[in-house]
């Protein structure tokens, strides 16, 4: 568990103050074949009931509007620069590039130095500084030779092509890596707390284990400090017992949301709330009352590891937006408050392959990464590619 002195907790206090699947139970691989508040942090403590007038309809809309980029080699994390342009990183090469919304032009930033990519390794999330008008950080979250940790460096965009990136400077190691769930969504949330979903890397042990950063959400300042009203005060640990998360959204309320890989019975949709343990390996999927006898947490959805496998995750237009790996689709769960307003809704399937990334837009659209270059897909000509959604 990450420690911190008392000054290192104190400082937090002020900082955020001043802010305002293999069958047969082994381990499977990722989508393999086989109220955010200063007071109550991601508690959802906004109204559960949102006026009628604001209740997205049971059913949606997608509209396939255009393709942004194409040629992407294993991209995995997206992050919306102001202004409208995406920075996206490459999990195997461990470059990161900025794609202009307006034509797509690409632009090589550089490389994030201490990248080892093998397995479901490698430069995975990223996410820029909810200050990134003034301090020009990109945070990227990262697999190296010895461990999974968090960076940020600089990015200044006048300097030359594919030197525009800072050294990295580690805000948090140690997290646990293995060539499975590596988990690896970064986001910042409406607090301006910097959040990360972890994997448990194969060993189940490590997800009920509090004293280990691997299958946990985290949350944390923007200099990896354990954030105020954590859990426990010198902890980074949000909450356990986690799987493999790697997607993580905030819908109209401040409510955090997880997407996480099931095994061989149930992949889930997770509100997430401080402290709170959510079953695995002792649970997987609804428990039928006996995960909140156990002291665990049931999922709000669920879908079989067939139809989903889901990475990433975004809200717009009322409704949670969910990408599957090894489901080849995306769902869109409408919400009423913390429960679904009606039962999910699957589009695109099997027309894109492997999904990766979902990413909101500021008009309520949504960017669409595909994931058919990561060694587990079957790339199609121009793969893979970024997509422009429109949604109901």
């Amino acid at each position: 568990m990450q420690r911190r002195s008392l000054p290192t907790v104190l400082a937090a206090v002020s900082l955020l103050l001043a802010a305002g699947c293999s069958p047969g139970g082994g381990p499977a691989a990722e989508g393999g074949s086989g109220a955010a508040t200063a007071q109550r942090p991601g508690s959802g403590a906004a109204s559960a009931h949102p006026s009628p007038a604001s209740a997205p309809p049971a059913k949606g809309s997608v509209q396939v509007t255009g393709t942004l980029a194409t040629g992407l080699n294993s991209p995995w994390g997206l992050a919306p620069l102001p202004g409208g342009d995406l920075l996206v990183g490459s999990r195997d090469t461990g470059k990161i590039y900025r794609i202009a919304a307006d034509g797509g032009k690409r632009t090589e930033l550089g490389s994030v130095p201490g990248v080892a990519a093998a397995g479901e390794g490698g430069l995975l999330g990223l996410a820029v500084s909810s200050k990134f008008g003034t301090d020009h950080q990109v945070y990227a979250y990262f697999t190296t030779e010895s461990d999974n940790r968090i960076a940020r460096m600089i990015y200044n965009e006048k300097r030359p092509v594919r030197n525009q990136l800072g050294a990295p400077h580690t805000i948090l190691r140690g997290i646990p890596k293995g060539q499975i769930h590596n988990g690896g969504r970064i986001a910042f949330g409406p607090d301006k707390m910097l959040y990360a979903g972890t994997g448990e890397t194969g060993d189940k042990s490590l997800a009920q284990d509090k004293t280990s950063l691997a299958g946990k959400i985290l949350r944390m300042t923007p200099d990896g400090a354990p954030a105020y009203g954590n859990p426990e005060a010198d902890s980074v640990v949000y909450t356990y017992g986690h799987r493999n998360v790697e997607g993580l959204a905030w819908d109209g309320d401040n409510r955090l949301w997880a997407s996480e890989f099931g095994q061989d019975k149930w992949d889930e949709l997770n509100l997430i709330e401080s402290g709170r343990n959510y079953g695995w390996p002792e649970m997987e999927g609804k428990g039928d009352g006996a995960a909140a006898r156990s002291g665990f947490t049931d999922p709000v959805v669920q879908w079989k590891p067939a139809d989903a496998s889901p990475s990433g995750l975004a809200h717009a237009k009322g409704s949670l937006w969910m990408a599957a790996l090894r489901g080849e689709r995306l769902w869109r769960i409408p919400l009423n408050g913390t429960k679904p307003a009606a039962a999910p809704q699957e589009f695109l399937k099997g027309e894109y392959g492997r999904l990766r990334t979902v990413v909101a837009t500021d008009d309520g659209g949504l960017w669409l990464v595909t994931s058919n270059t990561d060694g587990r897909g079957t790339p199609r000509k121009g793969d893979d590619r970024i997509l422009r959604l429109k949604v109901t």
